[in-house]
């Protein structure tokens, strides 16, 4: 715990993405083109300890960390109760 007072912050995650095929051919395709995330601190503490939160809420962001490195995507699909194979 850094215990480093601030009097508000606010985090946004914004995204591109590109949807194209079609649903009817069965041929849609969405995919990310790009990521943002946007940090807003107000704090009186000194500014490289607030660097330094802002540093560690990132390397510890689950969002940020499977949008920088792919990770496995496992699916499991039930259709009235029994499970299907997609």
């Amino acid at each position: 715990m850094m215990k480093i007072e601030y009097k508000s912050s606010r985090v946004r995650v914004e995204m591109d993405y590109q949807l194209s095929g079609s649903v009817l051919a069965g041929t849609v395709k969405s995919e990310c083109l790009e990521a943002w995330t946007f940090f807003e601190v107000d704090s009186d503490a000194p500014e490289e300890r607030v660097v330094a939160l802002i540093e560690n809420a990132k390397q510890g962001c689950f969002a940020e960390a499977m949008i920088q490195v792919a990770v496995p995507l496992k699916s499991e699909i039930k259709l009235n109760g029994k499970g299907i194979g997609l």
